[in-house]
């Protein structure tokens, strides 16, 4: 964890929580154990990293100075027909960016989020061509999202330029919705 890291590094200026998994189902269907799984993985995952990068005696509360962002996603923002366990923990991570950027903007800690659409990836590669068309006819960018756009956003929210936004949810969706 967090030990490790700075064993490592010797500091943790800026934390990325990225970690995310689906376990898609109609809700009618969708097992109580899916249902957790994906809560404890997208949103409980970011609450621990979070929870150990701002102790007290870790760098960014001794500097005065950290950034964070959290990997959302669009589904967060309107939610989407079987997905309503992914839906919740995306949306629970904009309420946990927006209260943290309240907490520690007071000590130059940012905390803001970045809510992707659809996105190019090995887990969006599987998904049948058909949806995929249906997808893409309701991006007014009219191409998907690569990662290289949602890192650009990341880099932004890490930089020293970002000082004075805090509890933002930037969405890098093509305009998709």
């Amino acid at each position: 964890g967090v030990e490790k890291v700075l064993s490592g590094l010797g500091s943790l200026d800026i934390l990325v929580n990225n970690a995310g998994i689906t376990r898609d189902q109609l809700f009618m269907r969708m097992s109580p154990e899916d249902w957790s799984l994906v809560l404890k993985v997208n949103l409980d995952g970011a609450f621990n990293c979070c929870k150990a990068a701002l102790n007290r005696k870790r760098p960014m509360m001794r500097n005065h100075w950290g950034r964070i962002v959290n990997i959302t996603s669009i589904i967060g923002v309107v939610g989407n027909a079987g997905q309503a366990n992914y839906a919740a923990s995306k949306a629970g991570l904009i309420g946990l960016t927006r209260s943290l950027a309240k907490e520690y903007g007071v000590r130059n800690i940012t905390v803001n989020a970045v809510a992707p659409g659809f996105i190019q990836t090995p887990m969006t590669d599987k998904l049948p061509e058909k949806v995929k068309e249906e997808y893409l006819r309701t991006i007014p960018a009219g191409r998907f999202g690569t990662p290289e756009d949602v890192a650009a956003a990341v880099a932004f929210f890490a930089s020293p330029e970002a000082g004075y936004i805090n509890g933002h949810v930037l969405r890098v969706d093509g305009g998709m919705f």
